[in-house]
C-alpha cells in the first residue's frame, strides 16, 4: 500500500461500493471502503489517505458533515459523489470543503480520469497528507496586494501581516488571479488551469471556490465581471 495511492471510499449502498472499490483497485489503487461517515472518519484518522470519495447520503455522519471533519484536520482533496447533478448537496460539499464532485451514476474510468486530475493538481502519488505541493506561480518571491501578501515561493499567504490557511485548490486559484492581476479570467480557464479539465466541468466549483477564497483574503479582493469571469484587483 505504501507505493500506491491510497483511497479513502465512503459509500453505503453494497453493490456500489464493492463494484468501485473492484474498478479502482484495478487502476492500481489501494482502497478502504467504508459504509457510513463514522466509520469513514475513523478510517481517515488511522490510515491518512491520499484522497477521499465521500458520498453525501450515507448514514451516522452525512458526507457533507465528514468532509468538514477532513477538513477541519486535513489539507487532503476531497471528492464528494452526488446522485444529482443540480442537486444543492454538490453546493454544500464543495462550500464545506470538497475539492471537486462526481455525479452518480458514474463511469469508472470517469472517475478515476477525475482522481489523477485532482492528484495532479495536488502533486502527490500517495502519503497521506502531502498535499501540500500546489506549484508554482508568477515570478517568484511576495507578491502584494494592499494587506494581502503571496509567497509564491513558500506557498504561504498572510493578510495583515496575519497567516492565512488555504487549501491547496484555494492556494492555486489565487495563484492563477496573481499571476496576472486585473486580468480577467473566465471560469472555463481557470476549470483548465486549476481543476486540470481537459473537458467542461461544471462552473458551480469555481464560484464556490472563489467564494471561499473572498472570504479568506477579503470579499472585495476578487471582482466579479458580469458575464466574463473574475480578476484579481491590483
Amino acid at each position: 500500500m505504501a507505493d500506491q495511492t491510497h483511497v479513502l471510499f465512503v459509500e453505503d449502498d453494497d453493490v456500489i461500493r464493492e463494484a468501485t472499490q473492484l474498478a479502482l483497485e484495478r487502476d492500481g489503487f489501494a482502497v478502504t471502503a467504508m459504509p457510513d461517515g463514522l466509520s469513514g472518519l475513523e478510517a481517515f484518522r488511522a490510515d491518512r489517505p491520499d484522497i477521499a470519495l465521500l458520498d453525501v447520503m450515507v448514514p451516522g455522519l452525512d458526507g457533507v458533515s465528514l468532509c468538514r471533519r477532513i477538513r477541519d484536520e486535513s489539507t487532503v482533496p476531497v471528492i464528494m459523489l452526488s446522485a444529482r447533478a443540480d442537486s444543492i448537496d454538490v453546493v454544500l460539499g464543495l462550500e464545506a470543503g470538497a475539492d471537486d464532485y462526481v455525479t452518480k451514476p458514474f463511469d469508472g474510468a470517469v472517475l478515476v480520469a477525475r482522481i489523477r486530475a485532482v492528484l495532479r493538481r495536488f502533486g502527490h502519488a500517495g502519503g497521506g497528507d502531502r498535499a501540500e505541493d500546489t506549484g508554482t506561480a508568477g515570478d517568484g518571491g511576495v507578491l502584494t496586494f494592499g494587506e494581502l501578501e503571496i509567497d509564491t515561493e513558500g506557498m504561504e499567504v498572510r493578510k495583515g501581516g496575519e497567516p492565512v490557511a488555504l487549501t491547496p485548490t484555494e492556494m492555486r486559484l489565487l495563484l492563477e488571479f496573481s499571476s496576472a492581476p486585473g486580468t480577467v479570467l473566465s471560469r472555463d480557464k481557470l476549470l483548465e488551469r486549476v481543476w486540470d479539465y481537459g473537458w467542461g466541468g461544471d462552473t458551480r466549483v469555481v464560484d464556490v471556490h472563489v467564494q471561499r477564497l473572498r472570504t479568506k483574503i477579503g470579499q472585495d479582493r476578487i471582482e466579479t465581471v458580469r458575464g466574463f469571469g473574475y480578476k484579481l484587483k491590483a
